[in-house]
């Protein structure tokens, strides 16, 4: 991962983003030496809130399934003709 300070993202932002946009390699920018943002391309942060979303919808699915949340398919079934007439 390439790091940079905050001080070369503020003067060589273009040359910053031209590399970004190259490599696809997420930037740590760190500002008086601590770590304070990433910078990633646009495709690969809304590949991630994607990746994020499925696997929180796979978490509340075992959560239900681990309290008991759950029903039969047939009792699905009914449930889904009624919705559907």
């Amino acid at each position: 991962m390439k790091v940079e300070l905050v001080t070369n993202l503020k003067r060589q932002a273009t040359r910053i983003l031209a590399d970004l946009h190259e490599s696809k390699e997420a930037v740590l920018i760190t500002e008086h030496g601590q770590p304070s943002a990433y910078l990633v391309d646009v495709q690969d942060y809304e590949f991630m809130q994607r990746r994020l979303a499925l696997l929180e919808g796979l978490s509340k699915g075992e959560r239900a399934i681990l309290e008991g949340r759950t029903t039969s398919h047939e009792k699905a079934k009914e449930r889904m003709q009624k919705w559907l007439k």
